[in-house]
Parts: structure tokens; C-alpha cells; sequence
């Protein structure tokens, strides 16, 4: 019995471990293969300059610029609602139907895809609020596809703060708002910003709900122009936005430029750069936050 049972134990770790080697060779491959075909488009004219539409040579500037712009627009959207959800919910909230609800409507919200965000971003916020094609429209749709994870993830920290350290400021008579604040949420603040740097790598890589809110065209920027309500403003949140992410799509499907393949490829490589260095910089800074807080202990 012995014998069999190592057998066994010996089969299944070769499978786990084959299978392991096979989502890492596919997820290379997939890389590398992206990378490949782009990494040789990319230079400074790519970056900044402006798309041609019926002649080769253009770039990805307004449509990177966009995409970093949105993230900002969304993330100021994002942090108070998901932070405030999520300590409601770890410290605040009791144990009942209103409380199961809540996380049962966080859960279904986190299954929807992302086509779905974009047409009630198109019914609400894009028509009934008279908002339009807009930076702003895309912020707020992305905003409520976020939302979840960042309840998650703000909850699951404050969770995981030993329970002993809020019994001390208890113990001290303290507020329940001063404990939040001055000892749950600088032991917390690592896991926030990891998840908060994860969902902005989300953002980044989002295209189907962005198509409905923020539009697939651009006007022409003026980078002198820092007024953020003239139409040519890029700080303008109010203008329609094409951003990276759309603009790969749109290029692919509809792009009647004679290098319009090569644009794709390199635009394909930008946004796996920038999603790859979010998340190894959330590992990083996370890393080095829970350093800080262990030593100082």
C-alpha cells in the first residue's frame, strides 16, 4: 500500500509539474511572439507621433497619451469608491442579508464582461447623463469594472491585519475611525497598492467597453494647449479619446494603411510592456512596502 500510494503521489506531481511547464511555455510563447513582431516597430517617432490613416510612417502618441490620461481619470474614480467599499465591508459591515447582498452584488458585477459595462456606460453615462464620447464616459464605465476587485482586494488586506493589533487600540480607547486610519491602514497599505497597480494594468488592456464610452477617434491634439476645456486640450476629460487599446482593434479590423500590420504589431508590443511593467511593479513596490513596515516593527 505504501508502494502504491508513492506510485501515485510521483504520477500526480509529474502531471501538476508538467502542467505547470506548459502555462509557462504557452504564456512565453505568447509573449515572445508579440514581442517579436513588434519590438522592432517601436522608437521615438512611433511613440510620439500621431496615426496616419492612407499613409505609412504614423504612431501611437495621441492613443498612448489617451490611455495613460484615462488611467489617472479612473484611478481617482476608482480608490476612494473600492477603498471605502472594501473597509466598509472588512470593518464596518455585520453579518447579515444586507451585508450577504452587497458582496453578492460585488460578485456579479465582477463576472460581467466587459461589452455589457460599455452599453450601460452608453445608456447612462453616454446618453442619459449627455456626457458623450468622452474621456470622462470611459473613466466612470471603467470605474464600475473595476470596482469589484478593488472592494476585494481593500477588504482581504484589512482582513489580514492580525486581529491583536486592532484589540490594542482598543485597548488604548481609541476610535474605530483612528484604529482604520493609524493602524489597520499603514499594515494594510502594501496590499492596496498591489491590487490598486493590478486593476490599473487591467485598464490598460480594456477595449470593448472603452468603445462605447470613450469612442475610437481622437481630435488633434495641441500639446501648448493646457486649457481643459478647449476641444484640443489633451487634459480636456471632456473630448473623445481613442486609446491604445482600441486603436489596436480598430487598425486590425479597419486600417487601409500600407504599414497598418506593422502599426498593430508595435502598438500590440507597447501595451504588453506597459501591462507587464504593472504588474512586476506591483510585486516590486509591495515587496519593498512590507520590508519597510517588518523592519520597523
Amino acid at each position: 500500500m505504501k508502494l502504491k500510494a508513492k506510485t501515485v503521489d510521483k504520477i500526480a506531481t509529474g502531471v501538476i509539474v508538467v502542467l505547470a511547464l506548459f502555462i509557462v511555455v504557452l504564456l512565453l510563447g505568447l509573449l515572445g511572439f508579440i514581442l517579436f513582431r513588434g519590438i522592432g516597430q517601436i522608437n521615438w517617432h512611433f511613440l510620439t507621433s500621431a496615426p496616419q490613416l492612407l499613409k505609412g510612417g504614423g504612431g501611437i502618441g495621441p492613443q498612448l497619451f489617451n490611455s495613460i490620461f484615462l488611467l489617472v481619470l479612473t484611478l481617482i474614480i476608482t480608490i476612494p469608491l473600492g477603498w471605502g467599499g472594501g473597509i466598509y465591508m472588512a470593518e464596518y459591515a455585520k453579518p447579515g442579508r444586507i451585508t450577504s447582498f452587497i458582496r453578492l452584488v460585488v460578485e456579479v458585477l465582477s463576472s460581467f464582461p466587459s461589452i455589457v459595462i460599455g452599453l450601460f456606460g452608453l445608456l447612462l453615462i453616454v446618453n442619459t447623463f449627455g456626457l458623450g464620447f468622452s474621456l470622462l464616459s470611459g473613466a466612470m464605465a471603467l470605474a464600475v469594472f473595476n470596482l469589484p476587485l478593488m472592494v476585494r482586494t481593500t477588504e482581504q488586506a484589512f482582513r489580514a491585519v492580525p486581529k491583536e493589533q486592532k484589540e490594542a487600540g482598543l485597548a488604548l480607547g481609541l476610535s474605530k475611525w483612528k484604529i482604520i486610519t493609524s493602524i489597520l491602514l499603514p499594515v494594510a497599505l502594501p496590499s492596496l497598492i498591489t491590487g490598486t497597480i493590478l486593476a490599473s494594468g487591467r485598464i490598460f488592456g480594456e477595449a470593448a467597453a472603452l468603445m462605447f464610452t470613450a469612442g475610437m477617434s481622437s481630435p488633434p491634439l495641441d500639446f501648448t494647449d493646457w486649457n481643459p476645456t478647449s476641444p484640443r486640450s489633451p487634459i480636456n476629460p471632456l473630448r473623445p479619446a481613442e486609446t491604445l487599446a482600441v486603436h489596436i482593434w480598430k487598425v486590425n479590423s479597419e486600417g487601409i494603411g500600407p504599414d497598418s500590420k506593422e502599426i498593430a504589431a508595435g502598438a500590440s508590443a507597447v501595451l504588453v510592456i506597459l501591462v507587464l511593467a504593472f504588474n512586476l511593479s506591483a510585486r516590486w513596490i509591495g515587496r519593498v512596502l512590507y520590508r519597510r513596515m517588518t523592519a520597523s516593527k
